[in-house]
C-alpha cells in the first residue's frame, strides 16, 4: 500500500479514537499486520503514534483534575519495567503474530462488553491488595511491551469490573498508562529504530496521527458517540486478529 494512503487511514484512525479518548495503538498494529509490514517495524510505529495521540489527552485529563495516580502506583511501577523486558525481548515473527492474533481477539471481546459507566458510589480503588494491582499491571505491561501496545485496552475494561472509579477517571488513568507503557516499549524497541528507513516510515504516519489527534481532541465527544467506537473497533480488530491466527496456523 502506497505511504500515502497508510497515513489517511493512520489519521482517520487517530481522529475518531482522540475525540472519545483513546488512543487506537489496536487498530493501528491490526492494519500495519494485515499489511504484512515487517514485524519490529510493526511494534514501534504502533508505540510512536500511540505516544502522539495519547500524550495531549493525558494532559487535558490532568489539567482537569481527573487524573488520580495515588492509588494506582503498583499498577505503574509493575507495568513500566515489564513493557521494557517484552519489548526488548527477541521474540520471533511466528510467535509475534500468534501472540498479537490472540491479543487483537481477547481485546475486541474486552471491549465490546465493556461498561461505560461505573457508580461513583461504589468506587473501591483502595480495597485492592497490592498483590493483585501488582499482578494486573505486570501482565498488562509484559503483553503490552511483546506486541507494541499501550495496554489501555485491557485495563479499562477491569477497571470498570473493578468499580475503580467513574468513568471519566478510569479514562484519565488509561490514558496515562497507556502513555507510560508506550514509552517504556518504545524505548525497549530502540535498538530498531536506528535506521534511516525506518523513520522514513514512520515520520509520514506520525505527522498524520499528530494531525487526526488534535482534531479528534477539540472535537470531543460530540461527532461521534463513544459506544458506537468502542463497538466498530471492536469488531475490526476481532475481525483483524483471526485473520493473522488465520494465516499463520
Amino acid at each position: 500500500m502506497d505511504i500515502a494512503y497508510l497515513a489517511f487511514g493512520f489519521f482517520v484512525i487517530a481522529l475518531i479514537y482522540s475525540s472519545v479518548g483513546f488512543g487506537g495503538g489496536s487498530s493501528y498494529l491490526a492494519l500495519l499486520a494485515l499489511l504484512a509490514v515487517e514485524f519490529f517495524l510493526i511494534r514501534s510505529t504502533a508505540l510512536v503514534c500511540n505516544i502522539i495521540v495519547v500524550t495531549s489527552g493525558t494532559y487535558i485529563f490532568y489539567k482537569e483534575g481527573k487524573l488520580d495516580l495515588k492509588s494506582a502506583w503498583p499498577l505503574m511501577v509493575s507495568s513500566v519495567p515489564l513493557a521494557y523486558l517484552g519489548a526488548s525481548y527477541p521474540i520471533s515473527r511466528g510467535s509475534f503474530y500468534l501472540i498479537l492474533g490472540f491479543t487483537l481477539i481477547v481485546a475486541a471481546v474486552l471491549l465490546w462488553f465493556q461498561q461505560n459507566k461505573t457508580n461513583t458510589k461504589q468506587a473501591t480503588q483502595g480495597s485492592h491488595s497490592l498483590i493483585s494491582l501488582f499482578t494486573i499491571g505486570g501482565s498488562i505491561g509484559l503483553l503490552s511491551g511483546l506486541v507494541g501496545i499501550g495496554g489501555g485496552i485491557f485495563l479499562s475494561p477491569l477497571l470498570h469490573l473493578m468499580k475503580w472509579d467513574d468513568a471519566k477517571r478510569i479514562s484519565a488513568l488509561a490514558s496515562f498508562f497507556i502513555l507510560v507503557n508506550s514509552v517504556a516499549g518504545l524505548a525497549g524497541q530502540s535498538g530498531y529504530l536506528m535506521n534511516q528507513e525506518s523513520w522514513m516510515f514512520i515520520l509520514p504516519l506520525a505527522l498524520a496521527v499528530l494531525a487526526g489527534g488534535q482534531i479528534g481532541s477539540r472535537l470531543g465527544a460530540r461527532r461521534f458517540n463513544p459506544r458506537t467506537i468502542k463497538k466498530i473497533t471492536a469488531v475490526l480488530i476481532f475481525v483483524a486478529g483471526s485473520k493473522i491466527l488465520y494465516d499463520i496456523i
